[in-house]
């Protein structure tokens, strides 16, 4: 078992949704949180509230999507707290839409975010880990990297990279005493990208509470696992598995799988609220 008692730990999208309750878990475990995101407010009060939970935190603020100037963040990182044990690539976007509707801005942006910010900022500090012998890169992923989604297919994409890549990662780093995982939510309760106040996600395909979702992501650490998928409880993760697995064989059926559990109409709706807001912020532009 890996301790994270006295290790510092990077983790990006830190300020708001999943990143605040994954700060609060590594607190927890005395580890020191080194919080990154574009909301300067927003990691402060993260930070506050890690220091307030027993744990230590400084933040950076610093935009992902500025992906020329990671290397920049990386050493700024190390230069203040020294090296980094343990890297979570927790920032990440989402746009539902059609496909046929994305903007080439908005592709290259969730892409930015969700997958080369993931790989340029490990790319930077990698070597360092390898040095010492010793590290952990963990990325959060997603069930939608797993199966692709209806009006949700970029996001889908950036996932399934992330998860592909972690897997490869892993591989080329045995031997060397750094550990690659990746993190596969499902649906998330209170807050984050899902929580949407004008429909509800889907019961019936599972939601977790993001403190469980925080705490899947310290164990994985702590018990060096690969991967991790967290679906509520153990019984959903169990039949989320066994459906992903099912669906290498029969994708259509778990197509099928998906309309009844309503994540389909979940995404179009989103995607619909989505064009209407952009719509009427465009038409209040008008003289």
């Amino acid at each position: 078992m890996t301790t994270l008692t006295g290790k510092t730990v990077l983790l990006t999208g830190a300020s708001r949704g999943l990143g605040v309750y994954i700060a609060l878990a590594l607190a927890k475990e005395q580890a020191r949180v080194v919080c990154v995101s574009r909301s300067g407010a927003g990691l402060a009060q993260t930070c506050n509230a890690v220091e307030a939970a027993g744990g230590s935190a400084i933040a950076i603020p610093f935009d992902l999507c500025n992906i020329s100037q990671l290397s920049g963040l990386a050493q700024q990182a190390q230069d203040i707290v020294g090296p980094i044990d343990v890297l979570i690539n927790n920032a990440g976007i989402e746009i539902n839409s059609d496909f046929a509707n994305y903007s080439l801005a908005e592709i290259q942006s969730i892409f930015n975010t969700n997958l080369l910010a993931a790989m340029e900022l490990t790319r930077f500090l990698l070597p360092n880990m390898m040095e010492r012998g010793s590290g952990r890169i963990v990325n959060i992923a997603s069930l939608a990297g797993k199966k692709g989604v209806a009006f949700n297919s970029v996001y889908s994409a950036s996932k399934a990279g992330l998860i592909m890549w972690t897997d490869a990662l892993r591989q080329e780093l045995i031997g060397t005493g750094v550990q690659a995982t990746v993190v596969c939510p499902g649906y998330v309760s209170e807050t984050g990208m899902t929580v949407d106040p004008l429909v509800s996600a889907p019961k019936l395909a599972g939601i977790s509470a993001p403190e469980t979702v925080a705490n899947a992501i310290v164990n994985a650490i702590k018990y060096n696992k690969a991967e991790v998928i967290v679906n509520q409880n153990p019984i959903m993760e169990g039949l989320t598995k066994l459906m992903l697995s099912f669906g290498q064989i029969a994708p259509t059926s778990v197509d099928t799988i998906y309309r009844w559990l309503g994540v389909v109409k979940f995404n179009q709706r989103r995607a619909e609220n989505r064009a209407k807001q952009s719509y009427v912020a465009v038409g209040s532009k008008r003289p």
